[in-house]
């Protein structure tokens, strides 16, 4: 008798997390998600408010006394609770090292007891100040310095990362790594200064799309749904195990003509200013000029990579 009852999603009420929840339920899975709601929000599972098999834990890793136990019983967890956005990351640079690794290390400890299978969401920051037109896998990675704190999202996540990895060699863990590239989507805010819905809310009120720095930094963008597809197949495929993927779209864009392409998709009259870096965060912040993945090992690995167009994310991502 199978005694793994459910799937664990730490971090399931926030943006990401709410779709793979979804996902996860409407497969027939029974689903707990541990989420402190300090970025999430349970709005964000109101569509799963009639599924059957959602347990909503109201916690930190850290406080929650059921830890050991939801991990054990466990078919698999996926981990996502991380402080998200380059603003609230600047402003909160001691919570961001502080809580990263100490839930990380909560998580794994938990899950190492019964070998429990562990997906880790990384980011495309761990890919700091590289200036390679595409990022792979098992490139060096070039971090800023430690007084720029910005830098220090990407220092805990890679951290992170080194940890899991050294539970997998270690003690046998069944880990596997995601590093996210700007995963946008429905339910997305732009409070923690995610360009895309910012962008999206601005173009809808008829106000300017305030853009940083001189708009010539290129980004690539994920549509959500294509995330938690690859992540569902990643934790599903045992190949996986002890391996580092990107998960991203591939189509390239300027900041400055992702404003333009929101303000003709959405037929909106709004002007596009530029705003330089020091009034937009704090004097002396560093951007990556590009960050674009290559996706061959996920498509390698689990015959899938993200395709959405990005006019197509634009119009599904304003509603």
């Amino acid at each position: 008798m199978n005694e793994r009852k459910h799937i664990l999603v730490t971090g399931g009420a926030g943006f990401i997390g709410s779709h793979l929840v979804e996902r996860l339920l409407t497969a027939g899975k029974r689903v707990v998600v541990i989420d402190d709601l300090s970025t999430g929000s349970r709005e964000n599972l109101k569509a799963c408010a009639g599924m059957p098999g959602l347990d909503f834990v109201h916690s930190r890793i850290c406080d929650c006394d059921r830890l050991p136990q939801l991990a054990a019983e466990a078919e698999f967890i996926y981990h996502l609770a991380a402080t998200v956005g380059v603003e609230l990351v600047v402003k909160s640079a001691l919570h961001v090292l502080e809580s990263s690794f100490h839930e990380t290390q909560l998580l794994l400890q938990a899950a190492v007891v019964r070998q429990t299978p562990l997906l880790l969401t990384s980011t495309s920051e761990v890919y700091g100040k590289s200036q390679k037109p595409a990022f792979s896998e098992e490139d060096d990675l070039l971090i800023g310095p430690p007084g720029q704190s910005r830098w220090s999202y990407a220092c805990a996540k890679l951290t992170d990362e080194f940890l899991a990895l050294a539970y997998a060699r270690e003690k046998g863990l069944p880990v596997v790594i995601a590093r996210l590239f700007n995963t946008v989507g429905p339910r997305q805010t732009g409070r923690f200064g995610m360009v895309l819905p910012r962008f999206i809310a601005s173009a809808k009120a008829g106000e300017p799309l305030r853009v940083y720095g001189d708009g010539a930094q290129t980004r690539c963008f994920c549509l959500v749904t294509d995330v938690v597809e690859s992540l569902v197949r990643l934790q599903n495929s045992p190949a996986t195990r002890g391996e580092i993927f990107n998960i991203g779209g591939t189509e390239e864009i300027s900041i400055l003509d992702l404003a333009k392409l929101v303000v003709e998709t959405l037929g909106s009259k709004s002007p596009i200013e530029l705003i330089p870096y020091d009034q937009a965060y704090a004097p002396g912040f560093d951007d990556m000029r590009r960050r674009k993945p290559l996706v061959e090992k996920l498509e390698r690995f689990v015959r899938f990579h993200p395709q959405t167009t990005l006019r197509e994310i634009i119009r599904t991502t304003a509603g």
